[in-house]
């Protein structure tokens, strides 16, 4: 049996100006897997039709109110965001500037808290020095008027070094020694005890030696021990300072 016409058309190659519109066909997945679903048509947008009756000055006049609004829209919306753009760096300079500030504050406030510091020793140590020349006057006028001072002095010394029965010299001032001689004597009544008036000693003060061992009881050295306890050091007479 010979094939048909129909049938030896379909056995060679169609040629491109015998072939019409195609459509490119792919054979899919069996179990369907790799389908994909279309995806939905965009919307089209709304066009706004110009009724016919409108004339030519209408149609200028509703597009110029349409780009009016679109301009105040858009002012409106850069406005905002000019403004909120602005509050944002206003923000930033005013916290930036802040945190600058409180550090310069700090560091001004700790200069000033040092040197409040310093100014406070310094006039505490000028008011323990001026105290200290205020009582220096005070023993000194109570001894120029009353040398009975003098007496517990002399007695804590030879106190101090005769209390084994040792014989000790105990050497003051002659003024201090004609002025004390009898109280002395009275109330240190130890024997002993040589009395020597020495001039090389300041008036009221005393030196007692014992067996080579000597207690100063100079004025000068007990204002020493006395100021001492305060941590200064100022000697009994002000023209000395100058020699240390």
């Amino acid at each position: 049996m010979m094939p048909s016409s129909n049938q030896r058309s379909y056995s060679r190659f169609i040629p491109s100006e015998e072939v019409g519109d195609f459509t490119q066909w792919k054979f899919g997945a069996v179990d369907g897997s790799d389908l994909v679903e279309p995806l939905p048509e965009p919307e089209a947008e709304p066009v706004v039709e110009i009724p016919a009756e409108i004339d030519e000055a209408a149609q200028q006049a509703l597009v110029q109110q349409a780009c009016d609004d679109a301009y105040a829209e858009g002012f409106t919306q850069g406005q905002a965001e000019t403004t909120l753009e602005w509050q944002r760096r206003l923000d930033e300079y005013i916290a930036t500037q802040g945190q600058e500030s409180a550090r310069r504050l700090q560091e001004v406030f700790q200069t000033f808290d040092a040197s409040l510091i310093d100014l406070q020793q310094h006039m505490a140590q000028q008011v323990l020095e001026l105290a200290c020349d205020i009582a220096r006057q005070v023993v000194r006028q109570e001894l120029s008027v009353n040398p009975n001072p003098l007496q517990p002095v002399v007695r804590e010394a030879v106190g101090m070094l005769v209390t084994e029965g040792r014989p000790a010299t105990v050497r003051l001032n002659p003024v201090d020694l004609d002025a004390m001689a009898a109280p002395l004597r009275e109330e240190v009544d130890v024997p002993g005890i040589q009395w020597v008036a020495d001039s090389a000693v300041p008036e009221g003060g005393c030196i007692v030696e014992s067996a080579g061992t000597v207690v100063d009881g100079s004025l000068d050295k007990r204002w020493q021990r006395a100021i001492a306890a305060l941590g200064l050091d100022s000697p009994w007479n002000e023209g000395d300072a100058g020699d240390r």
